[in-house]
């Protein structure tokens, strides 16, 4: 009899530790996936500026048209991109997008009427937001991946997780090497 409840309670053990890692993959699982939506979130905002932003600029910068043709092209692409659900190929897109972006910014600073003018002032303010806040946010969500991912991959849940057919996530990563280099400064 004593042999039952001691195997009895070998099973409940074994039971609530499986409870127990289940539920802590789905937790970290539905954070990762909630830290993307907020990247996701950011990217709509970022998406919906910049044809505000690229009207208001026109009629001021007519020789850097192919450059706001290009934003409009680039963002096209990302939004596509976000479409698609492919992380490597939206990170791609994104930061070709945001390379663009900062060549704006410079190509701003060269018109001083356009500088000046409120509306253009403003639009740009909120994309360096937006672009802190998709900064942020992809800092979070490369977090979650980290931690979900370990998680994943440590023993004994590794054992759990492959069973349950649990799928590590892609991390947000730069994909164009020429973004990781060092910004030249020429005085």
């Amino acid at each position: 009899m004593t042999g039952l409840w001691i195997l009895i309670a070998v099973v409940v053990v074994i039971a609530l530790w499986l409870v127990a890692v289940y539920n802590g993959l789905i937790k970290l699982r539905n954070r990762t996936q909630e830290a993307w939506s907020d990247i996701d979130v950011q990217l709509k905002r970022r998406h919906d500026l910049i044809p505000n932003l690229v009207s208001s600029v026109k009629g001021y910068m007519t020789h850097e048209r192919e450059l706001l043709e290009n934003i409009t092209k680039a963002r096209s692409q990302a939004m596509d991109a976000q479409k698609s659900g492919d992380t490597a190929a939206l990170a791609s897109a994104e930061g070709a997008l945001g390379g663009m972006l900062g060549k704006l910014q410079i190509a701003v600073e060269a018109y001083p009427d356009l500088k000046a003018n409120q509306n253009v002032a403003q639009l740009m303010d909120e994309l360096s937001d937006t672009e802190n806040k998709i900064q942020a946010s992809r800092r979070f969500y490369n977090g979650q991946v980290r931690d979900f991912n370990t998680k994943l991959e440590s023993f004994p849940t590794n054992m759990v997780g492959s069973t349950l057919h649990f799928k590590k996530f892609d991390f947000f990563e730069i994909e164009d090497s020429a973004e990781r280099e060092n910004v030249k400064v020429e005085l």
